[in-house]
This record gives structure tokens, sequence and C-alpha cells, in this order.
């Protein structure tokens, strides 16, 4: 089965008379329970296709199906239903509730989800005790560092094991060892649990935990590559 599948994307943007092409026709397919990462300079359009094939963005032209459901048909309330039960993300900017603290972001995401009971904090706890926040539950997102609050970031995304993961730059706040738990993390979810992972990185400490990495450059695809025919190629 191919969870995320986009056809044709292509995206513009414009600033007063000028257009600037930001994607200029991209074909992608992630099978089912593969982690797949993307790869590039900066300014490449990662990020723009990212927010396409997560619903965030429309595209100038082109179509999107995620598990088999063609999203860029759907109105933004269905789309907000559609990201709420079956995608979690993970944004650079962190996205917590200041409020809250960092379980009780956990606790919120679970809600939110449709996800109820007394269980809900023990889960919360166990999911943060993964990425090594056990000793930070009770922290507001102010008293913690930005790569503890990346971390609250990724526990919260993982919350309710969601079909698709979706994650802008996950490890690049964060220490090897702290790194390669998140890693580890989402490989379980991949190999066990059928999640699909689309992780944009320029995180070379990752590479070999990838199925397979899709290379973009100047808004196209300009390489993929398998890990058996050398993820190190792609990286230099």
């Amino acid at each position: 089965m191919v969870a995320i599948a986009a056809n044709n994307i292509q995206m513009s943007f414009m600033s007063g008379t000028t257009e600037t092409k930001v994607l200029k026709g991209i074909d992608l397919a992630v099978p089912a329970g593969q982690i797949r990462l993307m790869m590039g300079p900066s300014g490449s359009g990662k990020t723009t296709l990212l927010s396409i094939l997560a619903g965030i963005l429309t595209p100038t032209a082109g179509r999107v199906e995620l598990l088999g459901q063609e999203i860029t048909q759907l109105s933004r309330k269905e789309l907000t239903v559609f990201r709420r039960d079956h995608i979690g993300f993970i944004f650079q900017s962190f996205n917590l509730f200041p409020a809250l603290t960092a379980l009780e972001n956990i606790e919120l995401a679970l809600q939110l989800k449709g996800k109820k009971g007394p269980n809900n904090k023990d889960y919360a706890f166990d999911l943060l005790k993964q990425v090594g926040l056990g000793d930070r539950v009770n922290n507001l997102p102010a008293d913690l560092s930005g790569g503890q609050k990346q971390r609250v970031a990724i526990a919260r995304a993982l919350a309710g094991e969601p079909e698709l993961i979706m994650a802008d730059e996950p490890t690049a706040a964060l220490d090897s060892s702290t790194g390669r738990d998140v890693i580890e993390l989402m490989q379980y979810l991949a190999k066990n649990k059928g999640c699909t992972v689309l992780i944009i990185t320029h995180d070379p400490r990752i590479t070999d935990a990838a199925d397979e990495i899709t290379y973009l450059e100047d808004g196209l695809l300009a390489q993929e590559s398998s890990l058996v025919t050398g993820l190190h190629s792609v990286e230099a």
C-alpha cells in the first residue's frame, strides 16, 4: 500500500507581479511503513512540499493522496479532521502550548485525538520518558531548553500512534544520543505499527535509519537512492 502519493505537485508564490515557482512538478510515492528522508539544500522547497503533503498548504497544481484519501479535494474542515485523526506533526517551531506543562501538552494531544480516560496521564508520562524527559514532565515550555521543547513536540506527535508522521528537522536541536533514541522510536512505530514516517533533515547522523532518501533541489526531485545503493553519495 502507498501511504503518501503526490502527482505533479506544483507551487508558486506571487510577490506583486513576480511569480516564484517553488515546486515544479513533483511525483512521489511513499509505501506504508517506510521511513523516508527528504534532503537537499536550503531553499529547495522541502518544507513547502512537506506542508502540501500534510494538507497545510494547497498546491497551485497537482494532487495528494494520503492513506488512499485525496486530500486536495477535502474542505478545510475535513482536512482538519483528517490531520487530527491520522497525522503526527513535528515542527521546527515546536508549537507547544505555553500555559501547559510538558505532560499536559501530551495529554491535550491525546484528548484532541478522542482518546480519553485515566490511562492518558500514564501514557503521556511514558512517551516523555522515551524521549528522555521523565524528569521534566511538570515543566512549562518556558522552563525548557530548545532541545527539550523539541523532545516534547516529538512525544506529542507520537501520541496515539498516528498512521503518518511528518517531521521538519526533528533531530536538529538534539544531541546524538537523544536524536538516536527518537529515531529508534520512529523505527519501532514504522516496523511494528505500520506507521509511515516522512522526515525533512540535514542531519547525516540519521541517514542509516531511512528505508529510502528523496533528494530535492531547485523544486525538483534530483535523485532518489535506496540504502542498498549508497546513502552517503546522496549526502556528499
